[in-house]
């Protein structure tokens, strides 16, 4: 059940019938395809895919509003956690973005390591969509100088030489397309989607495949209990794989993940019975994601846990994991703030600048819905905030 959403305009629409027909063609030819497999074109498709056309996404005009969005105290918090470790590694150490989204916490990130002295060689933007990589390259041509300019370059994929430095992923995973699964009868079964006898898309269960019934299996034995009939859920059995292929070359560093999830066993609770997938559309969240495809964001909530078993098994250590508003904190937001007050030009940005700081830390907000996540790989001694260390909750992983 839908809540009532903003009628999409005509233009709209006939994007999202373009869409459509590419993925009645698709289903035609190769039968239903898997939940993951529909997510990821409705996100990525060229063209035609929510990420890779021109509609805007970002802010008040888009679908959502990010961290970096609500202005620069989320970046020079970030900045300032892994400013010592680019120090650490010296004058070959790079910044890696993935997906840099509109270049907002790009520019925020470079004039504050700019500000402090201490800009990497180079600060790469690993980022798939054409159309989102033009964005963000004249954002920062017309807010930054040429000098710094100079040292930011775009990445297709992921660096195949070894390479030192940071990574940083801000709500990067709950957009990686997650395997929808269902437990019937004791069995495993995975998500599809069809066409109706009217060529509507539709939903439907079929038995898994041995990758996603072991990721299931895995699930249900960290947990101590089996998934009862009927519950349905996400996981995304290819996070190894993922993690390897985008980190697998950094020798040497740290990887910085803020995206919003739980811990495995807050996930998985018997009451979360149909899990977490939501589309948004025009800041309005819904259920269904069959509606209107290429215009809504597709997004499922992040399994920590995952991501740290995705981590060590890629070679890196866990360093910390605890809730953004810790985090925040633990990297200098009060200092951070402060001398953004002592810089506001009128009360009006001083109550601009409060503002952000709500949304960042309140409970009900984005202070604790959305994790950090900090990995290290390298050095034993790689050196990260203390109070940020001090705050670590990794216990609860």
């Amino acid at each position: 059940m839908r809540p009532r959403l903003p009628e999409p305009g005509a233009d709209e629409r006939a994007h999202s019938e373009r869409l459509l027909q590419l993925l009645r063609g698709l289903i035609a030819a190769q039968g239903p395809l898997p939940f993951s497999h529909y997510m990821e074109r409705c996100l990525y498709a060229p063209g035609l895919g929510y990420y890779s056309a021109g509609r805007t996404k970002f802010g008040a005009a888009g679908d959502f509003v990010t961290a970096p969005e609500l202005g620069e105290l989320f970046a020079r918090c970030v900045v300032r956690a892994l400013q010592p470790t680019l120090a650490a590694l010296g004058a070959q150490a790079d910044f890696l973005e993935l997906g840099g989204g509109s270049g907002a916490f790009a520019e925020s990130a470079l004039r504050a390591l700019d500000a402090s002295g201490s800009l990497p060689r180079r600060y790469l933007i690993l980022e798939p969509s054409a159309d989102l990589r033009e964005r963000q390259r004249e954002r920062l041509r017309t807010h930054l100088g040429a000098d710094i300019n100079a040292r930011v370059h775009w990445l297709d994929r992921p660096p195949e030489q070894d390479w030192q430095g940071v990574l940083f992923a801000n709500e990067v995973i709950d957009a990686l397309p997650a395997t929808r699964f269902s437990v019937q009868g004791g069995e495993v079964h995975e998500e599809y989607v069809a066409l109706d006898g009217e060529g509507r898309l539709r939903l439907l269960d079929r038995p898994a495949d041995a990758l996603v019934g072991g990721a299931v299996r895995h699930l249900e034995r960290d947990l101590g209990a089996d998934f009862v009939d009927g519950y349905r859920s996400e996981v995304l059995p290819q996070l190894p794989y993922w993690m390897q292929a985008v980190a697998g070359s950094l020798s040497a560093g740290v990887m910085l993940f803020i995206d919003y999830g739980y811990v495995r066993r807050e996930f998985y609770l018997p009451e979360r019975s149909d899990g977490t997938l939501m589309a948004h559309y025009r800041h309005h969240a819904h259920n269904d994601p069959l509606y209107l495809p290429g215009l809504n964001d597709l997004t499922a909530s992040v399994d920590f846990t995952a991501l740290a078993e995705a981590g060590r098994s890629a070679g890196f250590d866990l360093a910390a994991y605890l809730p953004q508003a810790q985090f925040l904190i633990g990297a200098g937001l009060q200092e951070v703030f402060a001398e953004a007050q002592a810089r506001a030009a009128d009360d009006h940005e001083s109550y601009r600048l409060a503002q952000q700081v709500k949304k960042l830390l309140l409970p009900d907000q984005m202070g604790e819905r959305f994790q950090a996540m900090v990995l290290t790989r390298g050095p034993d001694a790689l050196p990260l905030p203390p109070d940020l260390l001090a705050a670590d909750q990794r216990g609860r992983l």
